[in-house]
């Protein structure tokens, strides 16, 4: 792989992790919602994410080099945590159901702070590579002068 394949795929998963850091941000900012526009709690979102081929215009330099390798990471889609809301005992509350319970959304904070870390991590090491290869080339360029 080249150095401009390393910046595409670090600029790919920077790109995703950004994404995932958003969606992780809705799910903290959105942990005491118990009323939605689609009805009932907010629900938990998890980002999936998949690889991707090389763009086009390093697909027919890497072809012609042998190497179709050239990937990248993408967000595939956001969806909604399947796992079933919290039910809390709260009579009074104006949520709630016949019994007194009201529905809260599945976020657990802790595990939302540890994802976003992971992505805040994820971003950084792939800031880092882009920051490496962009050395690497300046480095080749003063030696060819």
């Amino acid at each position: 792989m080249n150095l401009f394949g390393v910046m595409e795929v670090s600029g790919s998963a920077l790109g995703a992790q950004r994404q995932r850091a958003e969606v992780v941000a809705a799910n903290l900012a959105n942990a005491e919602t118990t009323r939605t526009e689609e009805g009932g709690p907010y629900q938990r979102k998890q980002v999936v994410f998949g690889t991707r081929g090389p763009q086009f215009r390093y697909a027919l330099a890497s072809s012609q080099a042998g190497s179709s390798r050239i990937r990248g990471v993408e967000v595939r889609a956001v969806v909604a945590d399947p796992s079933p809301a919290i039910m809390r005992y709260q009579p009074g509350h104006p949520d709630a159901d016949a019994q007194g319970f009201v529905a809260y959304p599945n976020v657990n904070p802790v595990t939302e702070m540890v994802d976003l870390m992971s992505a805040s991590r994820s971003y950084e090491a792939n800031a880092s590579a882009v920051g490496v290869a962009k050395q690497m080339i300046s480095q080749s360029l003063d030696l060819l002068r």
